[in-house]
């Protein structure tokens, strides 16, 4: 048995098929502990760590920080007895046994090139640290001298010696070089894979830089600079900066954004719901100061004191009264059947830095309010970390959106899959309202409650918000009336 194991990105929840790597938490020659930490991946879910499946030497790291890597593909190596000696080393600084073992027509695939010192070392194709070959990741060492393809204007070199010598030709005259619309030299663009693939992820035109690394190759910060659109220190054209009057319209002014992660799920998940579930949206403007007196006095209770309480506390309260007393709001629309769900799994829609994920309560209509209060806590400090682990984020059976924390009134949110009702809580603003007869300055709010129409009619989706709102005018007496 090979002492040598590789370690498979795991499906990390759901049936996800792929992970981008965050950062590595390791490196090459660390030894390691089962169940330590070893790299972070973020999923189309959650940014999560993953713990090593042995312990033992890291031997080799096959992906680097930044790549798309599929489930069940390798990711790291690692020695599960590096005690019992050194291990045979390829030319790729990996273990032998570890690397995989490339095909025929693989190797007939890879082209080498005629002369040494014409490519940048550590490009492919070019001289490597040690005398090596760089060669194509994954097809193994050349024995043969690295050599490249010739390029327009190369004079091609003779196949065998004349009889004669040979008399001189005059030096061909180099043509000026073809500039793009940027003012750069087009042609053969010289990079590392690992800096084609950050300029793919940052939206950058490799084509459009000037290359400040040995030959002219573009580096990383080449990259970095052209995405942040900081100017090169050095620039060896000089270009005929436009008219002032005349409007520049171009790639150098526009950003590429990758879509993947969470963004891509959440795209995913939106446009299905919105073609799939006939959406209906109804609002309700309440008065609420009654609601914010309780929860000033909730806060100077000394039980109370510590605890993070907000307006959604008392919504998160109303939901959960309120499905109680319509259950079918909690259900399930699964083609010949509905399915009523007995318990809430309450989603809290969050904004992270990573895109918009809905983490949720499990069954948080058994939970008294000091405990909703502590869940709600939890929830969004784990959210803003970034450390909301999949399971948090499924199962969901009813959502919270909470649009009032950036200033707006109300909105028409969409449905989560799966789910047949969503509640966006607007804004608590003081306005003029009639009060006993009387216009008086009130802290009101604006809900909106969208369902799916399958499921929920409008004289369900009406009651339900009532529900909502009468809670929320006077959550006390609602409190007493209803429980």
């Amino acid at each position: 048995m090979s002492r040598v194991k590789e370690f498979n990105l795991p499906d990390l929840g759901e049936g996800l098929t792929e992970g981008e790597i965050l950062a590595w938490l390791v490196k090459v020659g660390d030894d390691i502990e089962l169940n330590q930490p070893i790299v972070e991946v973020e999923t189309a879910k959650a940014a999560v760590e993953i713990p090593a499946k042995w312990a033992g030497r890291v031997q080799a790291i096959f992906h680097p920080e930044g790549s798309t890597v599929e489930v069940g593909v390798p990711i790291i190596a690692i020695d599960t007895d590096p005690n019992a000696g050194p291990l045979e080393q390829s030319t790729t600084g990996a273990p032998a046994e570890a690397l995989p073992t490339p095909s025929a027509a693989s190797l007939a695939a890879v082209e080498v090139a005629p002369a040494e010192g014409m490519v940048e070392p550590g490009l492919i194709g070019g001289a490597a640290p040690g005398g090596r070959t760089a060669v194509l990741v994954g097809y193994g060492p050349r024995n043969a001298p690295a050599k490249r393809r010739a390029r327009k204007g190369d004079v091609p070199a003779q196949a065998t010696a004349a009889p004669v010598a040979p008399v001189p030709a005059p030096a061909p005259i180099a043509p000026a070089p073809a500039m793009n619309g940027n003012g750069r030299v087009t042609g053969p663009v010289l990079a590392k894979p690992p800096v084609r693939k950050l300029a793919k992820d940052l939206g950058v035109d490799l084509a459009t830089l000037t290359g400040s690394g040995p030959l002219g190759s573009i580096t990383r910060e080449d990259v970095q600079r052209a995405a942040s659109g900081t100017p090169a220190a050095a620039e060896p054209l000089t270009v005929a900066a436009p008219a002032a009057s005349v409007a520049s319209f171009g790639a150098d002014r526009e950003q590429r954004i990758p879509v993947k992660g969470v963004r891509k799920l959440t795209a995913e998940n939106m446009a299905r719901s919105a073609f799939t579930a006939p959406h209906v949206t109804e609002f309700l403007t309440v008065d609420v100061t009654r609601s914010m007196k309780a929860l000033d006095r909730l806060r100077d209770r000394r039980e109370w004191r510590d605890v993070r309480v907000s307006p959604l506390l008392l919504v998160a309260k109303a939901v959960l009264l309120a499905v109680e007393r319509h259950p079918m709001v909690n259900s399930t629309w699964a083609g010949d059947e509905i399915v009523v769900k007995e318990y809430v799994n309450l989603g809290i829609a969050a904004a992270t830095e990573r895109g918009l994920i809905v983490p949720n309560i499990k069954d948080a209509g058994r939970l008294s309010l000091r405990e909703l209060a502590d869940a709600m806590t939890a929830l969004v400090q784990t959210a803003k970390s970034g450390r909301t682990s999949p399971a948090d984020m499924s199962g969901g059976t009813l959502t919270i959106t909470n649009v009032g924390v950036f200033g707006v009134d109300t909105g028409t949110p969409i449905l989560p899959p799966g789910e047949s009702a969503i509640l966006a809580f607007g804004a608590v603003r003081e306005q003029p309202w009639v009060h006993k007869g009387k216009v008086k300055p009130r802290l009101v709010t604006t809900l909106g409650l969208s369902f799916d129409h399958r499921i929920v009619d409008g004289e369900l989706g009406s009651k339900f918000l009532r529900d909502v709102g009468d809670f929320l005018a006077d959550p006390e007496a609602a409190l007493l009336a209803w429980t």
